[in-house]
């Protein structure tokens, strides 16, 4: 408890008069953090890079800088947390000096992005150059072309591999929220039926 993945409205407003971190530093973390700081003593954006410049489009990054009560700490990283039931503190390092600090918090929201982890699936399911998955129609553009081994077209969550279907972060141009991810995961229920009824 204390560590979310998606900061709505009821968890904003818990947060009055605490200090809150966010992992991330791409426009949902900064979206968050403007959100987040209309409710919380002090924000503070914990941001690998040396700016915002590279993950965050500039309005919303001067945004940011000139919110006062949020802080962002650049070149640092969240390592480690700790509590008793619910979360209590948080490690942060420097990650020029290797120093670790710790620092009291009861909120941790982490938006740090996906790595797909898709290498277990092995070369018959395609992938692009970062690891997502190749689903549905996408698999019948130029770039694909020869990879889909039936007439049938592919089904719309399915991979190069027929019966074989990928739902949430791991697909190609998914919404990567959790929400969706979830209704993927049904739709692809159904569509396993409708596989089976093929073969």
């Amino acid at each position: 408890r204390g560590v979310y993945y998606g900061a709505n409205a009821s968890e904003a407003s818990q947060t009055r008069g605490d200090d809150v971190y966010i992992a991330g530093a791409a426009n949902s973390a900064g979206q968050a953090a403007l959100n987040l700081s209309r409710h919380a003593k002090r924000v503070v954006l914990v941001v690998r890079a040396a700016t915002l410049g590279g993950t965050m489009s500039r309005y919303l990054a001067d945004r940011i800088t000139s919110v006062p009560n949020i802080e962002v700490r650049y070149r640092s990283e969240v390592v480690a947390g700790r509590g008793d039931g619910h979360l209590e503190a948080l490690t942060l390092v420097d990650r020029d000096s290797g120093v670790a600090e710790e620092v009291p918090s009861c909120w941790l929201f982490v938006f740090i992005g996906a790595s797909p982890r898709t290498e277990w699936l092995g070369p018959d399911v395609a992938r692009d150059d970062q690891g997502f998955v190749v689903t549905g129609q996408d698999l019948l553009g130029p770039a694909y072309a020869g990879r889909w081994p039936l007439r049938r077209a592919p089904f719309a969550l399915e991979t190069t591999v027929p019966g074989v279907f990928a739902a949430g972060d791991v697909r190609l141009d998914s919404m990567k929220r959790v929400a969706s991810a979830v209704g993927e995961g049904a739709m692809s229920i159904y569509l396993v039926h409708r596989y089976l009824a093929t073969v």
